[in-house]
C-alpha cells in the first residue's frame, strides 16, 4: 500500500486544480452568449463586393453605419383614420425602453433616418420601416443580453393594442425581426440544449455501465472539459481575437460533451479490461493508460487540426468554428487524460458497482456478442465487405439529389415565427424587397443611364435614387444625394431581400449596373446573401481536399503505414456520401426542408470525415497492437472483439449529442445534427464493424505496407 501513497496525492492534486481551472472559467463560459454575432454581413470577407458597397454606403450617412430595417407589417383593411392613428404611434415608439434598462429604441435607430409608415396600393395592409444603426443592433444591452431581440420583443409588445383597436394584425418582420426571432432561438442554447444533451448522454451512460455512479464520473469531466473550453472561447471572442455566432456555440457544446465521453469510454473500458490482470489499480491504470493515450491523441489531433483548417474559410463565422471547435476537442482530450484516471484512481475498484471487476485474469471481452461479428467475418470476409461496400454505394449515388444551394431565412425556421409569417404576408401586399432594397453605389453622372437599364433586369420592381432629405408634402422634392461624385440607387425587388431566388438576381444586376458604369458597386441584403453563398461555394471547394491530404499523414504516421490509412480514409469518405445521399431523401420526402445551407456540405463533412476516422482509429490502433502479438489475420478479429461494445457505446453517445441539435427551431441545425448522427451510427455499425474489418482481413499483413509488419506470415 506504501508505494501507492504517491500515485494517489498525485491523482487527488490533479483533480484539485482542475476544481480550480473550472472555478475561473465557468462563470465566463455562462456569459458566452453575450459575445455573440449573428448577423450574416458581419461575416462577409472584405474583398466581397456587397461589403466594398457598405463601406461607401457609410460614407453617405457621415457615419461608420448601416441602415438595418425592421419592417412593422399591419394586415386588414384601413381607412384615412386607422393609417393617422399607427402612424401617431409609431412616431414615438423611439421612446420605449428595453428589457429592465434605462436604454431606449431611439439608442438603436440609424442616425438621420426617421420611422417612416406608408399604405399597400391594394389598400389591405400598413407598412412601417424602423430603421436601426446596423452597428448598434449586435451591441449588448447593460443587463449582458443582446439588444435585437429586446427591441423586437419591447415593438411587438407596444403595438399589439393598437393594432388591436384599429381592427388590424401586427407582425414584426423584415431583417431586424428575422435576425431577431434568430437570435431568440439561439438564447435557447445556453439551457435547454445543454441540459437536453447531458440528459441524454447521461441515460445511454448508465445503460452502457449499468451502474448506479460510474455514469457520473465520465459526465461530469466532459463538463469540466465544456466549461474550461467555453471559458476560453468567450475571452477570445471578448477581445475580438474569434467571431463567436449562435451556430458555433451550440456546436461546441454538443462536440465537447460528445468528444469527451466517447474518450472516456474509451480509457474507462480499457481500464476495467486491465483490472482483471492486475491487482493494483495503479497498475492497471499506466496498463490502460498506455494502450488508449496514443489513439485519443491522434483522434483528438484530427478533429482539432481538420477545424483549424477552417481558418481557410472566406467567411468568418465559418473561420470561428475552426477554432472554437478545435479548441473544444483539445479541452477534451486533456481533460479526459488527465481528470478521468485521477477520479477513477480515487474512488478504486468499487465505482464499477454492481459489475466490480475481480482480478482474476479472465479476458471477459473476448466472450459476447462480438466475438460472434469478429468470427463471422472472419470466416468469409469477401461477402462481408462487398455487401456492406455495395450497400453504402447505393446510398452514395443519392448524394447527388441533395439540394445544398442556400436556404432563405424564411426557410431557415423549423416552425412558423411571427417575422417568418409576417414576411411571407409582405410579398402579398408590397413588392418583396420593400423597405430593404439593393443599394447600387454609382457615379452620380450616370445615374439616369444606370436607372434605365436596372429597370429591366430580371425581378427589379423599382428604381429611385437616394434623396438628401425625406419629401414633404406641399414642399420642393429634396435634391439626389451625392458624396465625393457618388450617388445611390435604392432597388426594390419583387422577391423576399433575404431569398434564395432574390440572391440569384444579383450576379445580372451587377452585369447590368457595370455595362453602364464599370465602377458600379452592388451591396444591400440580397447581394450579401448571395455573396455568403458564394464565398460557401468555394470553401467546399478548397477545404475539404485540405482535410483529406491532413487526415491522410496522421493516419499514416499513426499506423506507420500509407495502405492502410489510404483504405481507412476511402471507407470514411464512401460512408459521407452515403450519409449525403440518406439526407437528400430524408430532407426532401420526410422533413419537407427547402433545401440545404451552401455551408452544409463542408460541416458535415468536417464532423463525420474528422470523427468518423475516431472510430477506425480506435479499432485500428489495436488491431496493430494484437497483430504484433499473433498476426494479422487474427489480430483484426481480436481488436473488433475486445472494442465492439466500447466503439458501439462511443458511436451511440456522440449520434445521441448530435441528435439534440434536432431540437433546435432552425433548418441549418437540425440538418447538421440529423446528418452527423446517422453518418457516425453508419460509421459505427456498418464501416467500422464490418466494411473496414473484411477488408483488413482479406488484405492481411500487407495493409501494414510500408512498415516491417507488411511482411509477417499472416
Amino acid at each position: 500500500m506504501h508505494s501507492n501513497r504517491k500515485p494517489f496525492a498525485i491523482a487527488l492534486l490533479v483533480v484539485l486544480s482542475w476544481f480550480m481551472i473550472t472555478g475561473f472559467f465557468g462563470p465566463l463560459f455562462g456569459k458566452l452568449s453575450s459575445v455573440q454575432e449573428n448577423n450574416n454581413s458581419s461575416f462577409l470577407p472584405k474583398g466581397a463586393e456587397a461589403t466594398k458597397a457598405a463601406d461607401e454606403i457609410k460614407t453617405f450617412s457621415g457615419k461608420q453605419t448601416f441602415n438595418f430595417p425592421t419592417l412593422v407589417l399591419f394586415e386588414g383593411k384601413g381607412d384615412a383614420e386607422t393609417f393617422a392613428a399607427l402612424n401617431a404611434h409609431l412616431s414615438k415608439v423611439g421612446d420605449l425602453t428595453l428589457d429592465g434598462t434605462t436604454e431606449k429604441i431611439s439608442d438603436f435607430l440609424a442616425p438621420g433616418e426617421q420611422i417612416t409608415v406608408f399604405p399597400s396600393q391594394d389598400g389591405k395592409a400598413v407598412l412601417a420601416n424602423v430603421p436601426l444603426d446596423g452597428n448598434s443592433i449586435s451591441k449588448v444591452l447593460s443587463n449582458d443580453k443582446p439588444a435585437l431581440p429586446a427591441i423586437v420583443k419591447a415593438l411587438r409588445a407596444d403595438i399589439a393594442p393598437i393594432a388591436k383597436a384599429n381592427g388590424v394584425t401586427p407582425y414584426v418582420t423584415g431583417p431586424g425581426g428575422i435576425l431577431g426571432d434568430l437570435f431568440s432561438a439561439f438564447e435557447t442554447l445556453d439551457s435547454s440544449l445543454l441540459l437536453t444533451t447531458l440528459g441524454v448522454v447521461a441515460l445511454i451512460l448508465i445503460v452502457v455501465y449499468r451502474s448506479p455512479i460510474l455514469w457520473i464520473i465520465p459526465l461530469l469531466s466532459s463538463l469540466f472539459a465544456l466549461s474550461t473550453a467555453g471559458g476560453i472561447v468567450y475571452l477570445l471572442a471578448k477581445k475580438n481575437i474569434i467571431d463567436v455566432d449562435g451556430q458555433s456555440q451550440g456546436i461546441l457544446s454538443v462536440l465537447v460533451i460528445g468528444a469527451a465521453t466517447d474518450y472516456a469510454l474509451l480509457l474507462i473500458a480499457r481500464y476495467r479490461e486491465e483490472l482483471h490482470h492486475h491487482e493494483n489499480r495503479f497498475d492497471a491504470m499506466r496498463a490502460a493508460y498506455k494502450g488508449v493515450w496514443e489513439p485519443i491523441l491522434a483522434s483528438g489531433s484530427t478533429v482539432s487540426i481538420s477545424l483549424l483548417i477552417l481558418l481557410f474559410s472566406k467567411l468568418t463565422n465559418t473561420a470561428g468554428l475552426g477554432p472554437i471547435g478545435a479548441i473544444g476537442i483539445v479541452c477534451s482530450m486533456i481533460t479526459i487524460l488527465t481528470l478521468l484516471p485521477a477520479l477513477l484512481l480515487i474512488f478504486g475498484r468499487w465505482i464499477f458497482w454492481p459489475r466490480r471487476p475481480l482480478f482474476d485474469g479472465d479476458d471477459h471481452v473476448m466472450s459476447g456478442p462480438w466475438s460472434k461479428v469478429g468470427n463471422a467475418i472472419g470466416s468469409n470476409p469477401r461477402k462481408a465487405w462487398i455487401i456492406s461496400g455495395s450497400v453504402l454505394l447505393v446510398f452514395a449515388f443519392a448524394s447527388t439529389t441533395l439540394k445544398a444551394d442556400g436556404l432563405g431565412t424564411v426557410d431557415s425556421f423549423t416552425g412558423k415565427p411571427e417575422s417568418v409569417v409576417g414576411q411571407k404576408l409582405l410579398v402579398t401586399h408590397f413588392p418583396g424587397g420593400e423597405g430593404d432594397p439593393t443599394e447600387i453605389v454609382i457615379a452620380a453622372d450616370k445615374m439616369e443611364a444606370v436607372t434605365n437599364a436596372v429597370k429591366k433586369a430580371p425581378g427589379v420592381a423599382s428604381v429611385v435614387p437616394m434623396l438628401d432629405g425625406i419629401p414633404v408634402p406641399g414642399q420642393p422634392m429634396p435634391m439626389v444625394k451625392v458624396v465625393n461624385g457618388r450617388a445611390i440607387l435604392n432597388v426594390t425587388l419583387d422577391k423576399a431581400p433575404d431569398s434564395v431566388e432574390a440572391g440569384n438576381d444579383i450576379p445580372k444586376i451587377r452585369e447590368i449596373a457595370r455595362s453602364v458604369d464599370a465602377t458600379a458597386l452592388v451591396g444591400g441584403t440580397s447581394a450579401v446573401y448571395y455573396d455568403v453563398r458564394e464565398a460557401n461555394k468555394r470553401d467546399n471547394r478548397t477545404i475539404i481536399p485540405i482535410i483529406l491530404l491532413v487526415i491522410t499523414l496522421i493516419l499514416g504516421l499513426l499506423l506507420r503505414s500509407i495502405l492502410s490509412a489510404v483504405l481507412l480514409l476511402g471507407t470514411v469518405v464512401l460512408s459521407y456520401f452515403a450519409t449525403l445521399g440518406v439526407c437528400a431523401l430524408v430532407f426532401n420526402h420526410i422533413f419537407g426542408f427547402a433545401g440545404g445551407d451552401n455551408s452544409f456540405p463542408l460541416f458535415a463533412f468536417i464532423f463525420l470525415v474528422a470523427l468518423g476516422i475516431d472510430y477506425n482509429i480506435f479499432l485500428m490502433t489495436r488491431v496493430r497492437e494484437e497483430s504484433q502479438k499473433i498476426g494479422t489475420r487474427a489480430g483484426v478479429i481480436k481488436g473488433v472483439t475486445v472494442t465492439g461494445a466500447v466503439i458501439t457505446s462511443a458511436g451511440i453517445v456522440l449520434a445521441a449529442t448530435f441528435a439534440v441539435l434536432g431540437l433546435l427551431p432552425l433548418v441549418p441545425l437540425a440538418e447538421l445534427g440529423f446528418a452527423v448522427a446517422f453518418g457516425v451510427l453508419l460509421d459505427t455499425i456498418v464501416v467500422r464493424s464490418i466494411l473496414v474489418p473484411a477488408l483488413v482481413h482479406e488484405i492481411g499483413p500487407k495493409v501494414w505496407w510500408p512498415s516491417k509488419l507488411s511482411k509477417s506470415a499472416n
